[in-house]
């Protein structure tokens, strides 16, 4: 965002010039016209973002330049100065769209309370603008295809669900990589709220503090960096969709405040006394069980049916049969168009590989399994050589942890080591046991997967994905 500019348009040549070293010296850029025909032009060649407007002006009219200026760009915010006796002449402004009105004498400290507003209110208006403009780009249902019983069930669910314009709050239940967030864009894309915002957070790349921030906005001043206030992205997904993506991982003070919008439609920035109203269709997605969450007490009963009334379920890959080889003959020719080659023909050898091999990542690692075998083929067959397919010994979990901690056999070095150290090893070993899996890694160690989040953090050890 550029240097916030204002145009004075006032004939008072002292009054005009003291307002614009006011400004100047506030830090905005101030330009001064004195009549109608001069602020015109000065339109065109700034434009201003807001425009101090005296009522009465020769020649053109404060009122008629009003009406210029909104045709010109109805985004321009116009603050009309009136004396106190054409009182009448503000109120006809304000119904013709001013921003707000300023009595003579002008009060410069009124005036800058006026000024912060609109830059205020102008800064929120792009932010949205962006949202909205970052969420509407080249869309893809790259993934979402497929002739299996399970996919044409998931079809069937999204023609049901997206048209309905007062739906329930949808969950989409999947293993990673199975294209849970192309189920959630084909939903908008197939509902009444197409040309309103579709905004995605993932719920496991923000810590805590900043998942809070980014969903609900914060008012200025309300913790020590918050500079100037921000918008949530509930209130940017207004009239749209807001997809929550692992919400499993939501920590429990957030699943309480989501509860609460999900039930009131109503949101507060943090630092705020103030509930804004908001109209925001939720889609959640998780490759979690819940149920488990909630047995575990790290996600809330109350959310879990909340989130339920309508589920959407994604078959892991492995389950699709012939589904494999639609994919790949897909991903083939958009990858090959990317890259200008030739389309090689997908092998017998390597059809048979791609059907039996198990997909831990689903149709994601399917996508870059089939780029790095075309860029990988200089003939005309892919063969299994050119997939690079993981062997299976490859991921065959690590030995497991011994029921009995004597059953160790741990070598202690002449200068010793720290028990927090081994505490460390333990608790990487058992999540990479468990395939990352805090649930699993938690009932290996014999701790809640509350304790042993705490103590991934504690030794900053990062989730397995």
């Amino acid at each position: 965002m550029g240097p916030f500019t204002v145009l004075i348009v006032d004939d008072e040549k002292t009054l005009a010039r003291s307002i614009k070293l006011f400004l100047q010296e506030q830090g905005y850029e101030a330009e001064v016209a004195e009549d109608g025909d001069t602020a015109l032009t000065l339109l065109e060649a700034m434009p201003p973002d807001l425009v101090f407007l005296d009522v009465r002006l020769p020649k053109i009219s404060g009122i008629e330049l009003l009406k210029r200026i909104r045709e010109f760009d109805p985004h321009i915010y116009v603050v009309v100065m009136t004396a106190y006796g054409s009182i009448e002449g503000a109120v006809e402004a304000m119904k013709l769209g001013a921003f707000d009105y300023l009595r003579k004498p002008v009060d410069l400290d009124e005036l800058k309370i006026l000024l912060n507003r609109a830059h205020e209110d102008s800064r929120l208006r792009q932010e949205l603008s962006y949202y909205r403009e970052r969420e509407t780009r080249t869309f893809s249902f790259e993934g979402l295809i497929g002739k299996c019983e399970a996919m044409r069930q998931v079809f069937q669910q999204i023609q049901q669900i997206a048209p309905l314009e007062e739906v329930p709050t949808v969950l989409i239940t999947g293993e990673t990589g199975t294209g849970k967030g192309l189920v959630a864009r084909a939903i908008h894309m197939n509902s009444p709220r197409i040309s309103a915002p579709f905004i995605e957070i993932d719920c496991t790349a923000l810590p805590a503090t900043l998942v809070e921030a980014e969903l609900f906005g914060y008012e200025k001043g309300s913790f020590t960096d918050a500079k100037e206030s921000k918008m949530g992205l509930f209130e940017a997904a207004d009239g749209g969709i807001l997809f929550l993506d692992e919400i499993g991982d939501l920590e429990l003070p957030l699943q309480g405040k989501l509860l609460r919008v999900l039930e009131e439609r109503t949101v507060r920035r943090i630092g705020s006394l103030r509930d804004r109203k908001i109209d925001v269709r939720i889609i959640a997605a998780t490759n979690k069980h819940l149920e488990e969450g909630i047995a575990e007490r790290s996600f809330r009963k109350e959310l879990y049916y909340r989130l339920v009334v309508f589920t959407i379920h994604l078959p892991p890959l492995r389950q699709r049969g012939k589904d494999i080889l639609l994919l790949a003959e897909y991903f083939l020719e958009r990858i090959g168009t990317k890259y200008s080659k030739p389309l090689p023909r997908i092998g017998d050898r390597a059809a048979k590989a791609l059907i039996q091999y198990h997909w831990p990542g689903n149709v994601r690692e399917l996508k870059h399994v089939m780029e790095r075998a075309i860029l990988s083929c200089q003939g005309e067959i892919l063969e299994p050589e050119h997939l690079s397919l993981r062997s299976p010994l490859n991921d065959q979990k690590k030995p497991p942890l011994p029921v009995n901690p004597l059953d160790l056999t741990v070598k202690i070095p002449p200068e010793g080591i720290s028990l927090p150290q081994w505490e460390q090893a333990l608790l990487e070993r058992a999540l990479q046991q468990t395939g990352g899996n805090q649930v699993e890694a938690a009932k290996l160690l014999g701790i809640s997967r509350d304790t042993l989040r705490y103590r991934m953090k504690k030794f900053g050890i990062p989730r397995l994905h």
